[in-house]
């Protein structure tokens, strides 16, 4: 049977008019209980709110994942791999995995991306050997600064968005951004390699998420690449 891809949404854990102490406290109480030393000692270096968002990322990761392979969110053992510091327990960042009971690897391909408050997870169980996975979600409105074609697109790309003005051009930046991220997630280079050589108008492996595959705002953009 093919391996067969989900993705998944999750909103903003803020909700309005919720006091942001509390929620965070909350928050803090959950990690506490699901998440693992490593994750926990990268929260404690960060500030507010990107430490309330990183903790909000990993615990519906962790739940996506238990729910995918059918066990509880406790059983599951963090072990992720960066291509410079290796893998296992003591690693948190790079492309994200888990271990069962007894340190079995899960037979599981994740990749997480935030935009907007949102945390966008794709997932893919029973991979086959070698099958890769990166996903990206971006929001159109972090587009919009002087130079960002020269350092992020391709002569290609660049001449494809210079008829585009306004939002129709942010908007094809971030679906173009996402693409390259997605991309590189999925190999594993992440920003190692220079955006600007990385052609993605029409590229093998990556393609757009619709809102309606993704479950995100239409507003932002997103893109997966599994092969």
């Amino acid at each position: 049977m093919a391996s067969q891809l989900v993705v998944r949404a999750c909103p903003p854990f803020r909700v309005p008019g919720q006091d942001s102490t509390e929620a965070a406290a909350g928050l803090e109480r959950s990690a506490r209980r699901l998440l693992d030393g490593a994750e926990l000692e990268r929260a404690r270096a960060m500030v507010q709110p990107a430490r309330s968002d990183f903790l909000a990322g990993r615990i519906v990761q962790r739940l996506f994942a238990a729910e995918l392979l059918g066990v509880r969110a406790k059983d599951l053992a963090a072990s992720y791999t960066c291509p410079q510091c290796g893998s296992g327990a003591v690693i948190s960042h790079g492309t994200p995995g888990y271990t069962r009971e007894g340190g079995a690897p899960a037979p599981l391909l994740l990749s997480l991306s935030r935009a907007a408050g949102w945390t966008l997870l794709a997932a893919v169980v029973q991979p086959a050997p070698k099958q890769r996975l990166g996903v990206d979600a971006e929001d159109p409105q972090l587009m919009e600064f002087d130079g960002f074609d020269a350092v992020a697109l391709t002569p290609a790309e660049r001449q494809a968005v210079a008829p585009l003005t306004g939002g129709a051009l942010l908007r094809e930046r971030a679906r173009l951004w996402a693409r390259k991220e997605a991309l590189l997630k999925m190999t594993g280079e992440g920003l190692r390699r220079a955006p600007e050589t990385l052609d993605v108008l029409d590229r093998h492996g990556v393609r757009d998420l619709a809102p309606s595959e993704s479950g995100l705002p239409g507003h932002l953009a997103a893109a997966v690449a599994f092969g």
